[in-house]
């Protein structure tokens, strides 16, 4: 399958995603998902165009891709505002 790592990558996310929401028992997984996606867009953009440590043909990638997405998601809990 030639694009299977992208596949991957999306999936991680979406479950990545789907556990922190379940996790912290916020209100929606619209926000976490979106948080997600960008991070899964940030780790790539790291190690394909920045430090070019993969190309898109690698598995490498995507385990930066799921850092990013996990980092986000950290990131996105830690400093959201509490009402």
């Amino acid at each position: 399958m030639q694009y299977a790592e992208i596949v991957v990558a999306v999936a991680g996310g979406v479950l990545l995603a789907w556990i922190a929401d379940l996790a912290t028992g916020r209100r929606g997984f619209g926000g976490t998902a979106l948080v997600s996606g960008v991070g899964l867009v940030c780790g790539w953009f790291l190690a394909v165009r920045v430090f070019a440590v993969s190309a898109m043909t690698d598995w490498l990638w995507t385990v930066w891709a799921l850092a990013g997405s996990a980092i986000c998601l950290f990131a996105f809990f830690l400093f959201r505002s509490k009402r």
